[in-house]
């Protein structure tokens, strides 16, 4: 199997925790560069994760010929800028979530995706997860009937000195949990969106620390969502929820999003209760996979362009009702 040579753009958590134990799962990728701020930064993660080569700058690992993807999970403001710069750098792009600030660049970045000829895609990596297969398998069934509404919700706290806590620089509770939820529902809910309504309450700084929205489908089905980062004072918990009703019966699960391990949900109909019970992988090895296989053999983005600028124009909607 060819292996796809990968550089990171940045030392942030994320790539620590998720996206590097991910490469070094995927039978198709190579953990290959790392970049930093600093350099010294940057060798320390060589070090600790076993990167062949660290550099400085991002630039730098950019002009790097052997790198063929990069992986960015910068801050969400910085996004564009070097999303486009990879990208005219003939590098193929797995962008940490969300994407773009707004749909117009998402727009952008795309289009510079489809100029260079390399594949760009948006790091949501629960939505490669056979739970979500598996879900939406039970819905096409038609076992629950026509999926009328969905409710869920992604609610954490013990955000201190965080990235997320600025205005300038992305953050808040929709830009980072939000877009969880409404890629969720979009995912299950296979029509144009005709309405948006929203409200927030906002901190000092600006952000929105609990967000509460209401989707509207022109099929006539609707969704309600709630997220935060101020559940309470326990800074160890968090509150996921997702209900799906359907005409015929009802799914209800209670999972983090990007769990992996031995996930279940409920199938509640007249006929009774079902538990479903799947064995998921870790989430982030199956969208590395998923992005080597757009590069070595032409399989479409699973988390495709036009997904990703729907989504992006529900957010553009949410944070208008706001006034974010």
């Amino acid at each position: 199997m060819d292996k796809i040579k990968w550089g990171i753009l940045g030392t942030a958590n994320i790539a620590r925790w998720a996206t590097i134990p991910g490469i070094k799962l995927a039978k198709n990728a190579e953990l290959y560069a790392i970049a930093g701020r600093s350099l010294e930064k940057a060798k320390s993660f060589a070090d600790e994760y076993g990167f062949q080569k660290y550099y400085g700058s991002y630039e730098e690992l950019l002009k790097d010929r052997e790198v063929q993807a990069v992986y960015i999970p910068l801050p969400n403001n910085l996004h564009k800028e070097w999303v486009i710069k990879a990208l005219k750098a003939k590098k193929h792009v797995l962008c940490e979530k969300p994407l773009a600030l707004n749909a117009a660049e998402a727009e952008e970045m795309f289009a510079a995706a489809k100029e260079n000829g390399v594949n760009l895609m948006e790091a949501y990596a629960y939505l490669h997860s056979p739970y979500i297969k598996s879900l939406k398998d039970d819905i096409k069934s038609g076992i629950i009937g026509d999926v009328d509404f969905i409710d869920t919700a992604f609610v954490t706290q013990g955000y201190k000195e965080d990235i997320r806590l600025y205005k300038e620089m992305g953050g808040g509770a929709f830009y980072d949990l939000g877009c969880y939820c409404t890629t969720m529902i979009l995912s299950i809910i296979d029509s144009e969106v005709a309405a948006v309504k929203a409200c927030a309450e906002f901190t000092e700084k600006g952000v929105d620390e609990i967000t509460t929205g209401f989707i509207r489908f022109k099929n006539g089905a609707r969704a309600s969502f709630n997220v935060g980062m101020n559940l309470g004072q326990n800074s160890n918990s968090r509150f996921d929820r997702l209900y799906i009703h359907g005409t015929k019966g009802c799914i209800k699960s209670d999972i983090e999003y990007n769990q992996a391990g031995k996930l279940s949900y409920q199938i509640i109909t007249e006929k009774g209760v079902t538990e479903r019970k799947i064995d998921v992988p870790q989430n982030y090895s199956l969208e590395i996979t998923q992005l080597g296989e757009c590069i070595t053999c032409g399989a479409k983005p699973f988390v495709s362009p036009e997904f990703s600028i729907k989504n992006a124009k529900v957010m553009d909607a949410v944070f208008k009702e706001i006034g974010y």
